[in-house]
Order: structure tokens, then C-alpha cells, then sequence
């Protein structure tokens, strides 16, 4: 049951609406002050709050910047004639909405409704983002992966560019993820671009656009990934794969923070964060002169190197048990565990796939193996070379 709080010190209207909403199935309190208001909102949770403009002592504007702190409740304003400029200036500090007396019931009631849906959808958001959160979560306390998240930490409020190598399955983009994720920009597009993935001919549509008819298939105008990413992060990478002429315009749009779409001339701002990736050495690249230096420099403002999982083997404890958790729920099998020597089997493996390496043999055992894994299972099912 949906629960509201009346701020009027009017008793007759509190009655009145208290009347009304208990009859729509709310349940209701009411506060006949500023003060008392505070103190019911300290103390219980409310869906939606309704709260007069005009009050003695403490008028509602008060009211509302005392308790907007306190609550993620929704507060509709309710307005007497005549105080519309008020009404207005509530919205702009931050008031769902305001309702003008005398009150209109049909409109009163609509107006919680869509409240209420707001406050389901406040609600909902946080839990997807808890659950992103986890999905991206970073297992580990090993001295080598407490200092990249020392690094996360102190980066990520930034806007630097952020260039992060490593080897294939150590979780570069889960360190662009999370970069992102603990960023101001948390709140617009994480685009990913995997430059390896891409043809050539097709990578500069992909980041900057096309207009309609600027070559064959191009039977519309579309967005690329720097207009997607405006306002958020955008994630190249395997970098290393990029055209030289991508890699050009890329160049210009850091420069410039401006690009233009294929076929066309109009040039477009764009407020994009840079995240790159890669798991070649750029530097032997440049010396080959298939990447530009210029770019480089560009890019690797804040340089992190992910950790391979054979110098954090003090992590596969916790991966382990993390990785077969979850493989448990998607297979729709009871939690299954490790025996300390499997554990120990699987820190003398020479885990060249690194962390998606270890994923996927986790997978492997929670379908092949009984509801405690042994060394046995292990050294059966895992493959993997063993360390000499």
C-alpha cells in the first residue's frame, strides 16, 4: 500500500484529503506544520508527499528544500489562487508538481498516480543500477588489482582519457566499465566500439555517421558512436586495430571535440569521454608505423595495465567461488562448492585466457562435476597447461 503524506495547516483540507485517499486505498498521515512534517519524513518512508505553499512560521518552500534532502518521494505543491510565481519557483527547486485550490479531485488523483509511477521507476532504476554494478564487479584482493581500483578511484571522477592495456581476458572493459560507472557521466551512454571487430572500410561510419546516400548501403542518415556517446564515455576498443584513417579523425574529433558524418558537411559538437583499449604494444605499433604517435599521446593521459590472473593467483579463491555461484544460478543447479585442493589445482594452472579463461573451466566443472569439486574433477576436466 502506497503511502502519502498531507502538509496543510488547514484541518479541514488534511480531512478532507485524508478522506479521499484512504478511500483510494493509501495510507495516509498528516502534518499540520513544516516542522512536524520534518520529523514524519525522518522517521517513515513515503511514496509521495503533498505539501500546501502557503503556511505560517514555515512556508512550503521552506518545507520543500528541508525535506527534498530527506526523501525520494515525489512532493506535489498544492497552490492557493493567486501564488502561481510561487508554485512555478517550487517546480524549479526541485517540486514534482503543483496543484491549484480549489482542489479538483479527478486531477488530484492523476496527479499521485503518475507520481507514484515515478517513484516505481526511481526505485526500479537503482536496482538495475546494483545490478550493473554487480555484473561488473571486481573480484579480488590481490595487491596487483587493489592497485588498479586505487587507480579507478582517483581517475574516474576525472574526464581524462584513460588508455588501458593488457592481455586478452584480464578485464579491460571491466575497467572501462567501471571507470564510467563511478564517473558524473554514470547517468548517460556507455558506448563500445570493438575496432577489431569492425571492417576498415566500415569503422569511420561507425564512430563519426554517414548522411543518406553518401555511398551504396547508405539508405539512411545515421547517428555513430560519438553523437550515441554525447554527454557519456566511449570505449574503443582493441584500439590498436584501428585504420590509420580512422585513427586521424579520431585525432581531430579529441582536438576539436567536433566531428563530421560521412557525406556530409554540417560539423556536430560532441562532449565524449575516451576510454581505449588495447592488448598489442603501441609503441612497437608506432615503430611500425601503424599507429600514429600523435594519437597516442592523445590518448594515454591516465595509463592502467590490467593484471594477468597468473600474477594474482591469490584471486582464484574468490573468482572461483564467484564464477561458480553464478554458473549454478544460470544452469538452474544447487550451490556446488570447491575443496580446498581443487582450489589449489586450479592456482598451479597457467592461465594463459586469463579471467575469462578461468569462467569458462568454472562453467565446465559446474556441468560435468557432482556438488563438491574436487582436485580430481580438476585435473580432469579443467585441460589447461600446468605451471613447471
Amino acid at each position: 500500500m502506497s503511502r502519502i503524506l498531507i502538509i496543510d495547516d488547514e484541518r479541514s483540507i488534511r480531512s478532507t484529503l485524508r478522506e479521499i485517499l484512504e478511500y483510494e486505498k493509501y495510507s495516509v498521515d498528516d502534518a499540520a506544520d513544516g516542522a512536524s512534517a520534518i520529523e514524519f519524513v525522518k522517521t517513515i518512508k513515503y511514496d509521495i508527499i503533498l505539501c500546501d505553499i502557503k503556511m505560517p512560521q514555515m512556508d512550503g518552500i521552506e518545507v520543500l528544500e528541508k525535506i527534498l534532502p530527506l526523501t525520494e518521494a515525489p512532493i506535489v505543491m498544492i497552490s492557493g489562487h493567486g501564488t502561481i510565481e510561487t508554485a512555478v519557483e517550487a517546480i524549479k527547486k526541485g517540486a514534482y508538481d503543483y496543484i491549484s485550490k480549489p482542489l479538483d479531485l479527478n486531477r488530484l488523483l492523476i496527479t499521485i498516480r503518475n507520481g507514484l509511477d515515478k517513484s516505481s521507476l526511481v526505485a526500479e532504476t537503482k536496482v538495475l543500477k546494483r545490478q550493473v554494478s554487480k555484473t561488473y564487479e571486481m573480484i579480488g584482493e590481490s595487491p596487483a588489482l587493489n592497485d588498479v581500483k586505487t587507480i579507478i578511484e582517483k581517475v574516474a571522477p576525472t574526464d581524462a582519457r584513460v588508455l588501458i592495456t593488457g592481455s586478452n581476458g584480464t578485464g579491460k572493459e571491466l575497467v572501462a566499465r567501471w571507470l564510467h560507472e563511478k564517473s558524473k557521466r554514470a547517468d548517460h551512454p556507455f558506448i563500445e566500439v570493438n575496432c577489431a571487430a569492425i571492417p576498415s572500410e566500415l569503422i569511420e561510419s561507425q564512430l563519426f555517421g554517414h548522411e543518406k546516400g553518401s555511398f551504396t548501403s547508405a539508405i539512411k542518415q545515421r547517428k555513430g558512436d560519438f553523437e550515441q556517446a554525447d554527454g557519456g564515455t566511449l570505449f574503443l576498443d582493441e584500439i590498436g586495430d584501428m585504420s590509420l584513417s580512422a585513427q586521424a579523425k579520431v585525432l581531430r574529433a579529441l582536438q576539436e571535440h567536433k566531428i563530421t558524418r560521412i557525406g556530409g558537411e554540417k560539423e556536430i559538437n560532441v562532449d565524449v569521454r575516451i576510454i581505449a583499449a588495447t592488448n598489442k604494444n603501441l609503441k612497437d605499433e608506432i615503430a611500425r608505423n601503424s599507429f600514429r604517435e600523435d594519437l597516442y599521446h592523445r590518448l594515454s593521459v591516465i595509463l592502467i595495465e590490467v593484471p594477468s590472473l597468473n600474477t594474482r593467483l591469490e584471486d582464484i579463491p574468490l573468482l572461483a567461488d564467484y564464477f561458480i555461484s553464478e554458473c549454478c544460478q544460470q544452469q538452474g543447479k544447487p550451490q556446488m562448492q570447491f575443496e580446498s585442493e581443487a582450489i589449489e589445482e586450479l592456482q598451479k594452472i597457467e592461465w594463459t585466457g586469463n579471467i575469462r579463461e578461468l569462467r569458462n573451466v568454472v562453467e565446465r566443472l559446474t556441468i560435468l562435476c557432482d556438488n563438491v569439486i574436487t582436485a580430481e574433477d580438476v585435473n580432469k576436466y579443467a585441460h589447461p597447461l600446468k605451471r613447471s
